[in-house]
């Protein structure tokens, strides 16, 4: 009888496994990236708390039935209710069950990187400091965001350790879930702009608001404000996105974030 494994867990992403030894095979299959969910918080500075992270891998595809419907329509950054069969040392799922559709999305050498987060970087270096978080709130000064940004120095690869789960996403997630009233689903952006040395991490706290939608066409990253819009609406959407230009705007105004629990310089 095979070995499973049964628990809740983020899809972190879905690619291909990393070949960390050079023995892998040349065209290596989609695998789904999981990590489990804790179901208690943990503090990320905890000794033990990276261990708590480390990703694992089980198959995309080789489904039938229903089950294959279900792994199909998985997405990175679903929470998942899940059973994994292992043999010799790879998982399959045997059953899963979406719990929550949060989503994850990734974009490298991003161009036209939001105000918001140059002007947080820009403070966050000038206390020294390495890594810090900012909320940001809409045009009537609701906290719509979590924004986190880590420094990407010659040498590092934060953005390539953050989609691979060796800098883990969960604990940020997990920040935003405990400081908010509701338990509707997320939608996280992992960034690295071009022009840059940093990468952003933003947890917006909803997913199907005008701000998710907003960074989902400004980045090209899914269906945002233009699904279902004609130019005019579009343009008057958009007007109404992007603030009055002092830095309000849902793409994110400066805050010390006191009402939500995040500090500006707060350390991860």
């Amino acid at each position: 009888m095979e070995p499973t494994t049964s628990g809740r867990f983020r899809v972190h992403d879905r690619r291909p496994r990393p070949d960390i030894d050079g023995t892998g095979p040349s065209d290596p299959p989609e695998e789904f990236v999981l990590v489990e969910y804790p179901e208690e918080s943990i503090d990320p500075t905890a000794p033990d708390a990276e261990d708590r992270f480390d990703p694992l891998y089980a198959a995309a595809e080789g489904y039938e039935g229903a089950l294959a419907d279900r792994v199909a329509s998985l997405e990175p950054g679903f929470v998942v209710d899940t059973t994994l069969a292992w043999t010799d040392g790879s998982a399959r799922f045997a059953d899963v069950e979406v719990v929550r559709e949060s989503r994850f999305r990734f974009a490298d050498d991003v161009e036209g990187m939001f105000e918001a987060a140059v002007d947080a970087w820009d403070q966050i270096r000038s206390a020294g400091e390495a890594v810090g978080s900012i909320t940001t709130r809409s045009n009537d000064g609701e906290p719509n965001g979590a924004l986190y940004l880590f420094a990407d120095a010659p040498g590092s690869d934060a953005f390539t350790d953050l989609r691979a789960g060796r800098i883990p996403i969960e604990p940020l997630a997990a920040r935003v879930n405990e400081s908010r009233e509701d338990d509707g689903p997320r939608e996280v952006f992992v960034l690295r702009p071009a022009a840059h040395d940093f990468v952003a991490v933003y947890v917006v706290f909803d997913r199907e608001g005008v701000l998710a939608q907003t960074m989902r066409d400004t980045y090209d990253l899914g269906p945002g404000l233009a699904a279902g819009l004609d130019d005019g609406a579009l343009d008057a959407a958009k007007a109404g996105s992007d603030g009055d230009g002092d830095g309000s705007g849902d793409e994110g105004g400066l805050s010390d974030g006191d009402e939500d629990g995040f500090d500006a310089l707060d350390r991860l």
